[in-house]
C-alpha cells in the first residue's frame, strides 16, 4: 500500500451490494468514510512493523472506525439533535485521524500521507455543514 493509492472508484467496486444498497450509502460522506477505514487498515500493516508506530496504528484505527460508525449510529436515530450530535462525534474522530497520519508521516510514503490527509480533509469539510442543517431539524 506504498505505492499509488488505491482509488475511491476501484474500491468501490469491490464493497458489498448489501451496503451499496444501503441508503446510507447516498449521504456522499459515508463511503469516504468506510473508504478511509480501509485505506488506515493497510496503513496499519506498515505502522506495525516499527515499534514507534504500534501505538499510532492502535489510535489510527480506531479513530478511523469511529468516523463512519458513528455516521452509522446517528443515521439509526434519524433526523435532528441525535444524529447532529453523532455528526460532531464524527467530525472530532476524523480530525484526529488526520492527526495521527501526521504522527506517522516518518513511516508512511509522502504519496499515502497527502493522499489520506486529502480524504479525511473532504470528510471534514463534508461533516461539517451536515451538523448544521442536522440542528435545525425538530425531534
Amino acid at each position: 500500500m506504498q505505492g499509488k493509492p488505491i482509488s475511491f472508484e476501484d474500491w468501490v467496486q469491490d464493497v458489498h451490494p448489501s451496503i451499496r444498497n444501503d441508503p446510507l450509502w447516498q449521504f456522499r460522506v459515508y463511503p469516504k468514510a468506510l473508504f478511509a477505514y480501509d485505506l488506515g487498515w493497510e496503513d496499519c500493516e506498515r505502522l506495525l512493523q516499527d515499534e514507534r508506530g504500534k501505538a499510532i496504528a492502535r489510535q489510527l484505527i480506531r479513530s478511523m472506525g469511529s468516523i463512519s460508525s458513528n455516521i452509522e449510529e446517528g443515521d439509526g436515530r434519524g433526523y435532528g439533535k441525535d444524529y447532529a450530535y453523532r455528526l460532531r462525534i464524527a467530525l472530532a474522530e476524523a480530525r484526529e485521524s488526520r492527526g495521527w497520519y501526521w504522527r506517522a508521516r516518518k513511516l508512511l510514503s509522502p504519496n499515502v500521507l497527502d493522499h489520506r490527509l486529502k480524504l479525511l480533509d473532504e470528510i471534514i469539510g463534508t461533516l461539517a455543514p451536515n451538523i448544521s442543517r442536522q440542528q435545525k431539524f425538530k425531534k
